[in-house]
């Protein structure tokens, strides 16, 4: 059963964003596609962590964290937060890049199209993964609305040009 629903849910398009979270001894950060807005008001998200990681077993602790949604042209950056790019003894998933923070202090990938900072609400058992619901404390985006990065068919992808299907 768990083949088909991985061979099924390949064809769901989804976006592609970096969960980031610190504590006062530590930051962490994973690529996540189990992202969705939840409610306006009062202005809720929520994401979905595989339990197994360094984010999930930070962010309780932190109670807070960020989603920095990635654009068409860093596919690098998503493989280097999924654990595909091996870092050196020593080197955290941040190292190298342009990063900000908010009102949480927490990591903002500074290039990211758009981002959420949040702090936790709720954390639910979803079997292999956290629900994490996290009320947005602050948000931004790039003025210039670039194409987000895209996950579709077990590989990258984004948006060419607008379509307005009526």
């Amino acid at each position: 059963m768990m083949m088909d629903i991985r061979d099924t849910l390949r064809f769901w398009a989804s976006g592609v964003a970096v969960v980031a979270t610190a504590d006062s001894t530590c930051r962490a950060g994973m690529t996540v596609s189990a992202f969705n807005s939840l409610s306006l008001t009062p202005p809720m998200i929520l994401v979905c962590l595989q339990k197994d990681t360094r984010t999930a077993e930070v962010l309780p602790g932190a109670g807070c964290f960020t989603v920095s949604i990635l654009g068409g042209d860093q596919s690098a950056i998503s493989d280097r937060f999924a654990g595909r790019v091996p870092l050196a003894d020593g080197e955290d998933r941040f190292d190298g890049l342009a990063l900000t923070s908010a009102v949480s202090g927490v990591p903002i990938l500074a290039d990211a199209i758009a981002w959420l900072d949040c702090k936790l609400h709720t954390i639910h058992d979803g079997s292999t993964h956290w629900i994490v619901i996290g009320e947005v404390i602050a948000t931004g985006r790039q003025a210039d609305h670039p194409a987000p990065l895209l996950y579709f068919d077990r590989n990258y992808h984004t948006l060419t040009a607008e379509t307005t299907i009526t």
